[in-house]
């Protein structure tokens, strides 16, 4: 009986944490991906929000092109992204932690980095063992799961990634994990089912608004509240490109549309895509988007 109890309670917990995710002060920023910006390029970290720096990307492939079934390698750029300047960064502001995402889109140019695992246990096994001392080396908090491209059945994503949190969580390894989905058909399926089967296991869903055609205020903010439908009691980020694109533009309204947001207790946190791209406009949007969190 007492331990029906605690289960009811533990249950209750994260049925109400999940429920009651948004407003946040979550701020997070993937790097690496495109140029060799430094974490100390980035001139404003605000303490009173909790700031991410997503490491782009770790991808389980090898540098001539080759799929190794969950066996992951770094392909960010390690010279001012590595080991010391994280520890840096994190020992200098308290609230800094550091996730690396997995896939992306491509992989060594244009070509496209597939989910292509040989077997769930297989994929899983070199996953853990792989990501575990990359997590160790550099300093890592957490996992952003960023699969674009799929040589396999949502099924099988949906296992493989949610057993690869589940293990990494378990083993005290990562405190957080969070995914990176778009509306795309394919995409959706296999998240949606990802999301379905292991939502309780997964803490953010960066989903990528800017990967619509371009909005406006009223449309993002139905674009959003679509989106929390889907993921259904998760804390939504909203998001948008530094260097420009789709979605919302933060010169076009995004900052209005998140105020809306907020103002309804749904705003979740806020990501950018990504420092590389803002170190034109000198990062002011990074600040624009921790005034706006810490207000």
């Amino acid at each position: 009986m007492e331990f029906c109890k605690i289960l009811f309670a533990t249950f209750f917990l994260l049925l109400f944490s999940k429920s009651n995710a948004a407003n946040s002060k979550l701020f997070r920023e993937y790097i690496g991906a495109e140029s060799d910006v430094k974490l100390s390029d980035v001139p404003i970290i605000d303490s009173s929000v909790e700031f991410h720096f997503i490491l782009a990307f770790a991808i389980d492939y090898t540098d001539d092109k080759q799929p190794t079934n969950g066996k992951f390698n770094v392909f960010w750029e390690t010279d001012n992204l590595g080991p010391k300047q994280i520890a840096s960064i994190k020992d200098s502001n308290s609230n800094v932690k550091i996730a690396v995402s997995l896939g992306g889109d491509t992989v060594v140019g244009n070509n496209k980095a597939f989910f292509t695992p040989k077997s769930t246990e297989s994929w899983v096994q070199n996953a853990v063992s792989s990501l575990s001392d990359m997590i160790q080396q550099y300093h890592i908090d957490g996992i952003d799961i960023d699969y674009e491209h799929f040589k396999a059945s949502p099924e099988i994503f949906a296992e493989c990634i949610g057993e690869l949190i589940k293990s990494l969580k378990n083993s005290g390894t990562i405190s957080f994990a969070s995914i990176a989905p778009y509306d795309d058909d394919t995409v959706q399926s296999h998240y949606l089912e990802l999301w379905r089967k292991y939502g309780h296991v997964i803490d953010y869903v960066n989903f990528q608004f800017y990967a619509y055609d371009k909005l406006s205020v009223s449309e993002f903010v139905s674009k959003f509240k679509e989106q929390a439908s889907n993921y259904g009691g998760s804390q939504l980020l909203a998001s948008f490109e530094s260097g420009g694109g789709g979605g919302l533009n933060p010169n076009d309204g995004f900052f209005e549309a998140c105020k809306e947001l907020k103002e309804q207790e749904k705003l979740g946190g806020i990501f950018i895509w990504c420092a590389d791209e803002s170190q034109k406009s000198r990062f002011q949007y990074e600040k624009k988007s921790q005034d706006l969190l810490a207000a």
